[in-house]
């Protein structure tokens, strides 16, 4: 049995991986802020916006953490494709999930069920990412743990898509954002508390990539559109700032008159 480090790197990934997790729950929020107070067109772009921000946050989030993740009498290697698939899964179940709350007149019902499909999607995203894993041996799971980490993952989505309907302030965000992001490590630490391996001493070399060539020019791709698109966003103007702008702007136009 290989010993399973989680934090090789030591409290450096866990903190780094909750950030990105906040970050995007973060954007997303906000997002979905803007997105319920427009229509049409606009109210379609934020939402893609939201969407890509939660799930990207969710993929770096995990692949971040992996970055310290090693088993002792094995090198590590990633299947480059089923990664890639891992990420495509994160957004798209994201874009239904929040497309459902964002266009439903039935919010209770479209919160469940893009809660459980998002929630589904995001579990799927992180056993997708398992399944690329290439070592010296045979990875196996914990039934009870990798059901409970099911179940963090639809609560978790399911608060998301919650906050995103009813918290507008931006410290209400901040605050939900922090607690999401505790959510969804506390999903992936869970799974990966599930997890054991049993190595099989091999020389042959690991088909894949190893984490440095791969996963972390990725994650550091990912982490830079969320801080630019952060930005972008903290600067673009709210409806309610863009009405008050308008009003000021009316008095003006009249004396001119």
């Amino acid at each position: 049995m290989g010993h399973l480090d989680h934090a090789a790197f030591g409290w450096l990934t866990p903190v780094l991986s909750y950030v990105m997790a906040c970050i995007g729950a973060a954007l997303g929020l906000r997002c979905t802020v803007r997105a319920l107070g427009a229509t049409g067109r606009s109210r379609r772009n934020w939402l893609l916006t939201a969407a890509s921000a939660i799930g990207t946050g969710i993929w770096t989030m995990h692949f971040v953490a992996m970055l310290g993740f090693g088993v002792t009498g094995t090198e590590i290697r990633y299947d480059v494709p089923l990664t890639i698939l891992s990420l495509l899964v994160a957004m798209l179940v994201v874009f239904i999930g929040v497309f459902a709350v964002g266009y439903s007149r039935d919010r209770g019902r479209a919160l469940f069920l893009g809660g459980l499909t998002t929630g589904l999607g995001v579990a799927s995203m992180h056993y997708l990412g398992m399944a690329a894993l290439r070592l010296h041996g045979a990875v196996r799971y914990d039934p009870m743990l990798v059901g409970l980490s099911i179940l963090i993952a639809v609560v978790a989505a399911t608060a998301a898509l919650w906050a995103g309907l009813n918290i507008k302030s931006p410290i209400a965000v901040t605050v939900a954002s922090l607690v999401m992001g505790a959510a969804v490590s506390s999903m992936h630490y869970t799974a990966m508390f599930a997890v054991s391996v049993h190595v099989t001493p091999s020389g042959e070399a690991l088909p894949g990539a190893t984490a440095m060539q791969f996963i972390f020019p990725l994650a550091v791709g990912l982490g830079s559109f969320l801080f630019l698109t952060s930005a972008f966003v903290a600067l673009s103007p709210t409806a309610g700032e863009r009405e008050a702008s308008a009003s000021a702007q009316r008095p003006v136009e009249s004396v001119a008159r």
